[in-house]
């Protein structure tokens, strides 16, 4: 029916109206309420513009359901860490301008979980708040490679230049976390939380000078440090005797599994540098290296230096001894300080601080700590140079000390011709024994019978 219709068609009236009936416009008569004229979304042209549903129902686009809970996860997430609200709010707004980029639009749900945790590390680092990689990752019971990449991926498309954090900061922010204050713990076993970091955070650099960090997961060398630095503080037997997993139980906190394996290392590398103390007469073992600590770590450098001589010079015998003429490669390479500068005879002034307190300390016998060969030294015999050469060296990477199992390749199966010869072993193994020969016969008398029927 056209629109142009002017009077109702039932009663004659001209009084017609315009009456829009949700989104279709409708002519009906004001007399007697009939529908003069209908169908005009579908049958007559008004005028009028398409416009998409979406636009036509709300006035802001809602976020979806997803953005809605990846929000309420930062936010979760943000307050297990107990941060401040600033970085709740920076760590809202990445994760909105991080899922609506057209990276982050079509992942799986498992990326935009990581995706969350990421958003509060880089805030938290923007801000100066001491968090790691690996507590997101236990957080979010995620791998920490998946994290890692994902996080690389963000901040290169906000293009945040995230700072590099303090390994200061986040000792203090870790130590915080071992309930061993005069509050919670006997007097004997208490320490401060701020003594306790500045001895961690010694022996997390004297573990990076000796290559224990390298490659290696931070939790477990930050335990492993907290634990020796609470025994060396005080070291008296109620702190010697007590186990990690009786001061994890005692601090209250889960014990990492590596975190024995670096325990044994820290104490290997504090031996070895034990032994070079001029004023120390006795063997320095596990057992009582816990005593040398403090003047390890005062004088790390020049022991360092020392050790590195020793070792040296242990090997020139060695090589001498064998006819070899040079030092191999690998030890001289080793005599390089954490600074590149190389080792030379003349001492330093941390050495000469060095041997003057060991001239104050009283002497027993003769004996030079010079001449104690190092645990982990090769020996000369072979001209060859050894296949490992982590084990010739003072301090090396533990993947090299250690190296991972490589697998051998099979030499390929030559063609079997049938001419090989036949070991006894394998003859014995084809003989059949009474029984198996008797099924056989039967079975070949049962084929044969087949056959000619």
């Amino acid at each position: 029916m056209s629109a142009s219709v002017t009077r109702c068609p039932g009663c004659g009236s001209s009084n017609i109206v315009d009456d829009d009936l949700y989104c279709q416009a409708q002519r009906v008569c004001v007399d007697c309420g009939s529908v003069v004229s209908e169908g005009v979304l579908t049958e007559d042209w008004t005028g009028h513009t398409e416009i998409s549903y979406s636009r036509t129902t709300a006035v802001a686009r809602k976020p979806c359901l997803n953005l809605i809970k990846g929000l309420q996860r930062v936010k979760a997430i943000c307050r297990i860490l107990r941060v401040n609200n600033e970085i709740e709010k920076h760590s809202q707004t990445y994760y909105t301008q991080a899922y609506q980029h057209e990276a982050f639009i079509r992942v799986s749900l498992q990326k935009k979980e990581v995706l969350a945790g990421c958003c509060v590390l880089v805030s938290c680092r923007l801000l100066n708040w001491p968090i790691t990689m690996g507590t997101i990752s236990c957080l979010l019971d995620a791998d920490p490679v998946v994290v890692g990449a994902v996080y690389q991926e963000m901040i290169k498309i906000l293009n945040i230049k995230a700072p590099v954090f303090i390994i200061n900061d986040v000792m203090e922010a870790h130590s915080q976390e071992y309930k061993i204050s005069s509050l919670h713990v006997p007097e004997e076993l208490a320490e401060n939380s701020r003594d306790l970091t500045k001895r961690a955070v010694a022996l997390v650099e004297l573990a990076a000078d000796t290559w224990i960090v390298t490659g290696r997961h931070p939790t477990p060398i930050m335990m492993a440090s907290i634990y020796l630095s609470w025994q060396s503080l005080k070291p008296n037997k109620h702190r010697l005797k007590l186990t990690l997993d009786k001061f994890c139980q005692m601090a209250k906190v889960n014990k990492l599994k590596p975190a024995m394996k670096r325990i044994a290392e820290m104490k290997e590398v504090l031996c070895k540098l034990g032994r070079e103390i001029p004023w120390v007469r006795e063997e320095v073992t596990p057992d009582n290296v816990m005593q040398q600590v403090e003047d390890i770590l005062n004088y790390r450098f020049a022991l360092l230096r020392r050790a590195l001589r020793t070792h040296e010079e242990t090997l020139q015998a060695e090589s001498e001894a064998s006819g070899e003429d040079s030092l191999p490669e690998e030890a001289a390479s080793s005599q390089v300080s954490e600074h590149g500068e190389q080792n030379s005879n003349a001492p330093t002034a941390e050495e000469y601080e060095l041997n003057a307190k060991s001239a104050q300390r009283p002497r027993d016998g003769n004996d030079d700590p010079h001449t104690e060969p190092e645990g982990n030294t090769g020996g000369g015999e072979s001209q060859a140079p050894a296949p490992n050469w982590g084990k010739r060296v003072l301090f090396a990477p533990p993947c090299v000390v250690h190296p991972k199992r490589r697998r051998v390749e099979r030499p390929e199966c030559k063609d079997v011709t049938g001419d090989e010869e036949i070991s006894d072993s394998e003859i014995d193994s084809y003989i059949r024994t009474p029984r198996e020969a008797r099924e056989f016969a039967q079975t070949q008398k049962m084929l044969s019978e087949s056959e000619k029927t």
